[in-house]
């Protein structure tokens, strides 16, 4: 039986999951501002204290590997290499692209929604920019696979003009409630949410069980952007 633990922290909700034998046994979320550096750890002890166990029972860690916030996938990956050489275990990462596609397929397609064509997930980067990428299934088949490069995108009216025209798609994620006043389209479906631990479940096993294991000491998120410090304004004396 596999007991991994699921880090999510790329956006401004921090949550953690514990996954057993390919389930969800235990759950933890918030969305307080700047918490995830002071709940991360807080919440995998919670969850590992809920059921009775330690990190020594635990398989494998999987965190989000974005793109996202800079701060975010810093105290993400942090706590899952810390927990990893603690405890030797090997390090697992999930994209936070992957992860909102999960959560798609887990929450919110049904029997209306069978005919999606395309999800697209977004992560706000600001402004009317997100990290994105396209993903397409195959007339007949449940699964989505990436079909172009993940990448930044500013939003206009004519963004994924030519991806509409070929079917309903789910736009998903923090960045596609701002999408949803920019794109008008007959096909274009819109859910503002943020990514869950949770959702890495299927991303988190897959990476598992085909031994895709991360160098817990070289390991860096997928930040997409370099990060740009900037000066305060603020008068200090």
């Amino acid at each position: 039986m596999e007991r991994i633990i699921l880090i999510e922290t790329s956006t401004a909700l921090c949550s953690a999951a514990l996954a057993e034998n390919g389930r969800i046994t235990s759950y933890r979320e918030s969305s307080a501002p700047k918490a995830h550096a002071s709940l991360t750890a807080v919440f995998i002890q919670e969850m590992l204290e809920e059921r009775g166990l330690n990190l020594g029972d635990c398989d494998a860690i999987c965190v989000s590997m974005g793109p996202g916030s800079y701060t975010g996938l810093r105290v993400g990956v942090s706590t899952a290499k810390g927990l990893c050489f603690g405890a030797k275990k090997p390090l697992l990462a999930a994209g936070t692209l992957d992860t909102l596609v999960a959560q798609a397929l887990d929450e919110v397609i049904t029997d209306q929604t069978e005919d999606l064509k395309h999800i697209i997930p977004m992560v706000d980067a600001r402004r009317m920019e997100v990290y994105t990428a396209v993903f397409s299934r195959k007339e007949g088949e449940a699964t989505f696979t990436q079909t172009t490069e993940t990448a930044p995108a500013i939003i206009d009216e004519n963004s994924f003009a030519d991806i509409l025209e070929e079917g309903p798609c789910l736009f998903i994620g923090d960045g596609a409630g701002k999408c949803a006043d920019v794109i008008n389209h007959p096909n274009a479906r819109f859910l503002q949410c943020w990514p869950k631990a949770s959702a890495m479940l299927h991303p988190a096993l897959e990476a598992y069980k085909k031994e895709r294991f991360e160098d817990v000491a070289y390991f860096e998120p997928f930040y997409l952007k370099e990060f740009v410090a900037t000066v305060s304004k603020k008068k200090l004396w």
